[in-house]
């Protein structure tokens, strides 16, 4: 059937409170993809619409956005894979493209989290444990991943100065992205100062500043067979890989606490099919929901050999100038977490760093990108690899 490739972008600016409904939201994604494609709504033959349900008040809101966006009498379809809604959505544009059923697919994701209180919002991730065995006890997000962080040092002797090593890199690349949430610096001796809020303890060992925040957000991606690609666009950037698994839920399943497996199968199979390996990466977008995240995601990528994340971070060779660039738009501890964008938007920085339009993030002439996107604690596993 071809190739199948992505001919437009967009994404919304990250905020903390949109004061804008879902309909205006998903349209400064679509709308910048669109502007980006250079296309009409009448060249989009599907459109897919990515977020977690639980915080959104509107029901089914594909036939919403379908009616707004002009992407009727379209077929539209809704897809929720928690953190990783938008990547998956991407595979499933791919997979109706592949399968000769559409031609030109539009993907966007979106998040209005604003639209509940924090409390709520706690409430509802830990709901996306297990209610009847798991959830009942109080666990939350930042419980589930100071498991793994406690384990990852028990283990490999990673400290807390490892992981804020990490946010200093979010914050140095967060100032340089205008659609991150958080654009200051943040410094190491901020992390240890006592008296800075982001030292504060959240779940042993992270602290506030080890943690993503809830965000308001969409992105958009415009995601094409190669006839159309080729015809509509200039700077096509083709799918080589894509690569998804799923875990146990309940942690009781799991085999470890120092890595991902979602996350290991899943780049197992991207890297097969797109015929390459980790050493061919030349830039990559990781999911640090917390900084424990992004040094998993270096080992279970196989950037490094497992307990050596936390060197890669030291000897900054994730940041720009380094032989691995990683998160160089300040990863989701700079832009902020809207859920159902979050794919869309680390997809969208390895299409334009591909097409050498990142401006200020631009990484030197990369061929191949990565993209690792995590919904949930290592619940789903999405890989998408990207070439130019």
């Amino acid at each position: 059937m071809g190739k199948v490739g992505i001919i437009g972008v967009g994404q919304s600016k990250f905020v903390r409170r949109y004061p804008g409904s879902i309909r205006e939201l998903a349209f400064e994604g679509f709308g910048g993809a669109m502007q980006d494609a250079q296309v009409s709504v009448m060249d989009i033959d599907a459109s897919i619409i990515c977020s977690a349900p639980e915080y959104d008040k509107q029901r089914s809101p594909s036939g919403v956005f379908a009616e707004y966006l002009g992407l009727i009498p379209q077929p539209t379809f809704y897809l929720e894979n928690l953190c990783s809604s938008s990547s998956m959505g991407v595979r499933m544009a791919y997979s109706l493209i592949k399968s000769g059923l559409h031609e030109v697919v539009a993907v966007i994701g979106f998040q209005k989290m604003s639209e509940i209180s924090s409390a709520e919002s706690q409430e509802r991730m830990g709901r996306g444990a297990d209610i009847q065995w798991e959830s009942p006890f109080g666990t939350m997000m930042p419980a589930y991943y100071a498991m793994f962080a406690k384990a990852h040092m028990e283990q490999y002797d990673t400290t807390l100065d490892d992981l804020a090593l990490v946010r200093v890199k979010a914050a140095t690349y967060g100032q340089l992205n205008e659609k991150a949430v958080f654009r200051k610096s943040v410094t190491f001796e901020m992390l240890n100062d006592p008296e800075s809020p982001l030292s504060g303890p959240v779940a042993s060992p992270l602290r506030v500043g080890d943690c993503c925040a809830n965000a308001d957000g969409s992105s958009c991606i415009i995601v094409a067979g190669e006839e159309k690609a080729k015809a509509l666009s200039k700077k096509p950037v083709w799918i080589l890989g894509l690569g998804a698994a799923s875990a146990s839920v309940n942690m009781a399943g799991r085999d470890n606490f120092t890595g991902l497996a979602v996350a290991k199968q899943a780049a197992e199979q991207a890297y097969k099919m797109a015929g390459v390996t980790s050493k061919e990466i030349n830039v990559a977008e990781v999911h640090d929901c917390f900084t424990i995240s992004e040094i998993l995601a270096y080992e279970d990528l196989g950037f490094t050999k497992a307990g050596e994340g936390k060197e890669l971070i030291k000897s900054k060779e994730t940041y720009k100038e380094g032989s691995l660039p990683v998160n160089v738009d300040g990863g989701l501890l700079s832009k902020g977490h809207p859920i159902g964008a979050t794919g869309g938007s680390q997809i969208r920085t390895i299409v334009l760093q591909l097409r050498g339009e990142a401006g200020e993030m631009q990484v030197k002439d990369p061929e191949i990108g990565l993209i690792h996107n995590i919904g949930g604690v290592g619940l789903y596993g999405n890989i998408t690899i990207l070439g130019r």
